[in-house]
């Protein structure tokens, strides 16, 4: 038990548990073995997120590699991640800013051509060494639903979390 008051009602002392967590970045996210410090007192409870840079560098880089199709909320994280405004982002893929909005609608999102998706992919991955050019299956999968990612904190950073 932590000897740590809670923020929220100052009585309760925090007990601290580890646990997966949904991230909310408006994709599907389970962060793994996360820190949660629950207020028995108010029943409020903080999650602890260290290193918020490597982990949004952590799911950049597994949406990139993944081999589903990229879907609306994933492309909006990339481009954010990449830091495009949605204008920017549809100079740069050769489209107008109605159809990087398309593609990013929630509601009935435009599917983003192979193309422009594996030239997305590579954009988030130009800053890693290249040592395999295996993205030539990478979103070409018509299957079933992408799984949500699992992500593990580390000592150096974030890494996958097997399921």
């Amino acid at each position: 038990m932590s000897k740590k008051r809670c923020s929220i009602c100052g009585k309760g002392a925090l007990e601290i548990r580890r646990e997966p967590r949904r991230y909310g970045c408006g994709i599907d996210v389970i962060l793994v073995d996360i820190e949660v410090r629950h207020c028995p007192a108010c029943g409020e409870e903080f999650e602890v997120i260290p290193n918020i840079e490597r982990l949004h560098q952590a799911i950049a880089r597994d949406l990139a590699k993944s081999d589903a199709r990229l879907r609306a909320g994933e492309i909006r994280f990339l481009r954010t991640y990449l830091g495009y405004s949605s204008v920017d982002f549809a100079r740069l893929m050769g489209v107008s800013p109605e159809t990087v909005s398309r593609w990013e609608s929630k509601g009935a999102p435009k599917r983003m051509a192979l193309s422009a998706e594996r030239l997305l992919r590579l954009m988030v991955l130009q800053n890693e060494p290249i040592r395999s050019y295996g993205l030539e299956g990478a979103g070409a999968s018509e299957g079933p639903p992408a799984q949500p990612l699992r992500l593990r904190v580390t000592p150096t950073g974030w890494e996958s979390a097997a399921a």
